[in-house]
């Protein structure tokens, strides 16, 4: 289903000539005196007008009424913002075509997303991760089943569609796109392979970056340019296309793409120079080196106020760490910067590469790990809780495993449990989400105790939690009863267990919601 939505505009269209001050007069030619006037005889002013003031659905609706009416609907002034939600189905090309061509051209600010429901199985179907057979090196690569085939067209036919209906609109100031179709990928990148059975010669992939370059060229007032897990939209060459005037002005650059191979890059520490005016920027980690921080943190450039890092495994194994800022680095750029917060998103990273990641200088606020394969330490949480104990607010730790029966412990052979001891120093946390790691009950209490209220958000799916047996045979009350009210007397607020994980898009789709979280967390400025 295509779901699109557009704010309201910060202006409305103005009354119609003539129309009285206290409320809207007759327009020239309308009958006022017993006779009717119908819909369709409203002048086009006042159909603008009327729709200014309703929401988007209620709009579409009202559009029905009449021909005259449709051709209002799409006056430039009622969509100056432009959000789809698109399932890779050829099902929306029509509905897409017909929108983007009524809007392409003029719209101001356009967020595409598109996602693969309903994920085909078989045939080297499975997410990695998630049992998918992943080819090594010289290795040939899984097949994909004929449906994974029809979904790679469709994701290429539907985003040259997109791009091709704004690659002369002058008046995008915002452009974010996301491609929420990783599944396809095998380890971070989609083999050759799969695009040669759908693109032989290649011309669909070089059309479309063709196309992302027109549109940074043409633009003329882009402040907000977002590329996450595009397959093959981005190329390391694609800025260049922005002019410097463009460079200079722009606000917000987000770039996380993990299909490119080797040690090639979306964007260097020199072509970063162009940026001054840079207030939030999202890369993988292994992008951001120490010299990008050099860059940041020059007088020259404006204070950076938001920072998102991608940690992938994929990455680390094809790129290196050594690269990657200095505690010195965070220092400098720090004091350049000093309201600068930092969100990290870590995706089956080993425990001994996030000691090496985590600097004592970085001013980090969420962090969100998720896993298949690799768990987090409790050293790593231990380490967390010491070094960004006035800046944590935002905590996450998800274990997709598949095994229901036996998830780690952080709490093994340790005096305190790291995660208590994360509410404890971290004062101003205010989410805290688990899934797939042990989380004691008592523990658990004792967190809902101490952060109380200002603990905003608290999940834990049921089957995380633990009840220490000695505790059971003490109580004559139902245990779990007990637990439950006691959580929600430390939280100050009714409180229950995640019982359906399929309800959290945290836990679900952990890709998608880092996005959006990315979106907000940059936009929070």
């Amino acid at each position: 289903m295509l779901l699109f939505v557009s704010q309201e505009p910060q202006a409305r269209p103005g009354p119609p000539p003539g129309a009285a001050a206290a409320g809207l007069g007759p327009a020239p030619g309308m009958s006022v005196c017993g006779e009717a006037v119908g819909a369709g005889s409203l002048p086009s002013e006042l159909v603008v007008h009327i729709f200014s003031f309703l929401a988007a659905p209620d709009r579409l609706r009202a559009s029905a009424a009449c021909s005259h009416w449709r051709e209002c609907l799409f006056y430039p002034a009622l969509w100056p913002r432009l959000r789809l939600s698109l399932r890779v189905s050829p099902a929306e090309r029509p509905r897409l075509e017909f929108l983007m061509r009524k809007c392409g051209w003029f719209v101001r600010e356009l967020r595409v997303q598109f996602a693969a429901d309903n994920y085909p199985t078989g045939g080297g179907g499975a997410a990695a991760g998630e049992g998918a057979a992943v080819a090594g090196d010289g290795e040939a690569p899984p097949p994909l089943s004929p449906r994974w085939l029809d979904l790679l067209r469709t994701y290429l036919e539907l985003v040259l569609c997109v791009l091709s209906s704004v690659r002369n609109n002058r008046n995008l100031q915002k452009l974010s796109l996301f491609g929420d179709i990783s599944i396809l990928q095998q380890h971070g990148t989609i083999s050759n392979t799969y695009l040669g059975k759908v693109d032989p010669d290649g011309k669909k992939i070089k059309q479309i970056q063709q196309l992302f370059e027109e549109i940074l060229g043409n633009s003329r007032q882009l402040k907000w340019l977002s590329c996450g897990l595009m397959l093959q939209i981005v190329t390391p060459t694609s800025l260049s296309s922005l002019s410097n005037p463009i460079a200079n002005t722009m606000e917000h650059l987000s770039l996380l793409d993990n299909h490119i191979p080797g040690n090639t890059t979306l964007i260097t520490a020199v072509e970063l120079e162009r940026f001054v005016n840079l207030r939030s920027l999202a890369l993988d980690f292994c992008d951001f080196t120490a010299e990008m921080a050099r860059v940041l943190a020059d007088s020259n450039h404006v204070p950076l106020h938001r920072l998102s890092l991608l940690v992938h495994s994929v990455s680390i194994m094809h790129k290196s760490l050594d690269n990657m800022p200095k505690d010195e680095n965070w220092q400098a750029l720090t004091r350049n910067s000093t309201n600068l917060r930092v969100y990290i998103m870590a995706f089956d990273v080993e425990s001994d590469d996030m000691l090496r990641i985590l600097k004592p200088s970085i001013p980090l606020e969420r962090i969100h790990f998720d896993s298949y394969v690799t768990c987090v330490s409790g050293a790593v949480v231990d380490l967390i809780s010491r070094q960004y104990d006035k800046f944590l607010t935002h905590f996450i730790l998800m274990n997709d495993v598949i095994d229901m029966s036996a998830f780690p412990d952080l709490s093994d052979n340790r005096n305190e449990d790291p995660l208590v001891l994360l509410a404890w120093r971290c004062t101003r946390l205010s989410l805290l989400a688990v899934h797939g790691y042990t989380v004691w009950a008592h523990n658990l209490i004792a967190i809902a105790r101490l952060r109380g209220s200002d603990l905003k958000v608290l999940e834990v799916t049921e089957e995380s939690i633990e009840f220490d047996q000695g505790e059971l045979a003490d109580q004559d009350a139902d245990p779990v009863h007990n637990f439950i009210e006691q959580v929600s007397l430390g939280l100050g607020r009714p409180w229950h267990a995640v019982m359906d994980i399929e309800l959290l898009s945290v836990f679900t789709e952990p890709t998608r919601h880092f996005y959006r979280e990315m979106q907000s967390f940059s936009e929070g400025i």
